[in-house]
């Protein structure tokens, strides 16, 4: 594509989007960063590169990625498991699921290999996939490893029968030693990658927090969720002032520091502790605890120590 004199000094993506090649300001976004689009022949990673009179932009459509997931033997710490569902302490940084950026080496990678098959009705991407952790996120969590298991675990995740609580250490302390956030939670308006709360549009999200102990100028706090939004934990107490510490995307701090050191936070400090629900087959109540990891363990060992 040659660039005309009316769309000299336009931005790259919108130019492109202007062309009508059927893409979303989006894609086309994703494109350049990937690589493949370039001006004169020379590759642009950068989409508000600006175009000029006589360019000759060039854009690369790459072949769709096959949908086929093939099984990956990986170590899983599997909680409990019988004929109908899974349940796992996931560790942080593995993906749940296949998606955007992330198309291997994920938890369902792991779960086709060890289990041969999981419940189809996630989709290709996601068997067995009732519910999910984010990347950096830490516990416990529950696969269906057929159909009738996971109509059953879908239908108490939705009806809020499923019990679902957190430990995370957030930034500052909180006002009082319990407390309760009931705010909606939307697609943040302008970075889309974020969800953000008090969205008029945005579904109800209800959290309890409860202080459990507190160090200098952090604290660590017990969170149960009546609700699964997406994010939602890390919203809610960003939305309050507290956010979790290694959370990056929504304001939390890398570091914390103390009077004669700064103690460096590898992720965000989010683990789930305990998951109970009732069997989608048997109907027996059931319910799991999970220890805190290394990395966490680590991080309160040092926030103690500047306490003593």
């Amino acid at each position: 594509m040659e660039v005309s004199k009316e769309f000299s000094g336009e931005r790259l993506d919108k130019f492109i989007v202007a062309n009508d090649l059927g893409l979303s300001r989006s894609q086309v976004q994703r494109l350049i960063t990937g690589g493949n689009v370039s001006i004169n022949s020379s590759g642009i990673t950068v989409s508000s590169r600006r175009v000029r009179y006589g360019d000759s932009v060039t854009v690369r459509i790459p072949p769709p990625r096959s949908l086929t997931i093939v099984p990956v033997p990986m170590p899983l710490n599997i909680i409990h498991e019988d004929r109908h569902l899974i349940v796992l302490d996931k560790p942080p940084g593995l993906v749940v699921h296949p998606g955007a950026g992330n198309f291997e080496h994920t938890l369902v990678h792991g779960l086709l290999h060890h289990c041969q098959d999981l419940s189809g009705i996630g989709g290709c991407l996601r068997p067995g996939i009732v519910h999910r952790l984010d990347k950096d996120t830490s516990g416990l969590m529950v696969a269906a490893k057929n159909d009738a298991a996971h109509t059953g675990l879908a239908e108490e995740f939705k009806a809020g029968s499923v019990i679902k609580e957190y430990n995370a250490l957030v930034r500052g302390r909180l006002p009082d030693l319990t407390g309760r956030i009931d705010r909606p939670i939307g697609r943040h308006p302008v970075h889309r990658i974020k969800m953000s709360a008090g969205i008029d549009s945005g579904k109800r999200a209800l959290t309890d927090w409860r202080v459990i102990k507190e160090f200098p100028g952090t604290t660590l706090v017990s969170l149960k969720i009546h609700t699964g939004r997406t994010h939602q934990i890390r919203v809610h107490m960003s939305s309050v002032g507290h956010p979790l510490l290694g959370d990056a995307l929504y304001g939390g701090p890398g570091q914390v520091r103390l009077a004669d050191r700064a103690v460096t936070i590898p992720r965000q400090m989010l683990h789930s502790v305990f998951l109970e629900f009732t069997h989608p087959v048997s109907g027996q109540r059931m319910k799991w605890k999970s220890r805190l990891p290394e990395d966490m363990i680590n991080v309160i060992e040092k926030l103690t120590r500047a306490c003593s």
